[in-house]
């Protein structure tokens, strides 16, 4: 698959998927501000590596101690078909919620975060993120 067409599937599938998430998401109905997801996916440096896997998994989960953080999923490769749309490349995926964009902007400076990355990125070669607002 060509990595125009993989970014722009990518694109509409985090739209997608964070609409759907959204819709179900722990935010009230007929809030004022509108939900941004944030979507994360990481690629390790040591592909298929389950060590490294886990440890990553076990880092992503401290992001929810975050009191900005709505909702917390971590999620791996799912074994569906095989697709020219599916991008099955990447190991480790993290997928939050917050209620507005202050509160994502809260987060990316929280030390929490911080020290996530501080602890963690060693154990990514890459990370493509997605920061959705609902429509």
């Amino acid at each position: 698959m060509k990595e125009t067409n993989r970014r722009t599937f990518l694109t509409a599938s985090a739209a997608v998927c964070a609409g759907a998430a959204v819709a179900a998401g722990p935010f009230p109905a007929g809030s004022k501000k509108l939900p941004i997801v944030h979507h994360v996916f990481f690629w390790l440096k040591n592909a298929g590596n389950e060590a490294d896997r886990k440890k990553l998994i076990e880092g992503i989960k401290t992001l929810k101690a975050i009191e900005t953080v709505g909702e917390l999923h971590v999620g791996v490769v799912a074994s569906t078909e095989k697709r020219d749309v599916v991008d099955n490349s990447w190991d480790v995926s993290e997928l939050l919620f917050f209620k507005d964009l202050a509160a994502q902007a809260a987060y990316q400076s929280h030390p929490t975060h911080l020290a996530f990355i501080k602890n963690y990125s060693h154990l990514w070669s890459k990370v493509l993120v997605y920061d959705v607002a609902e429509v």
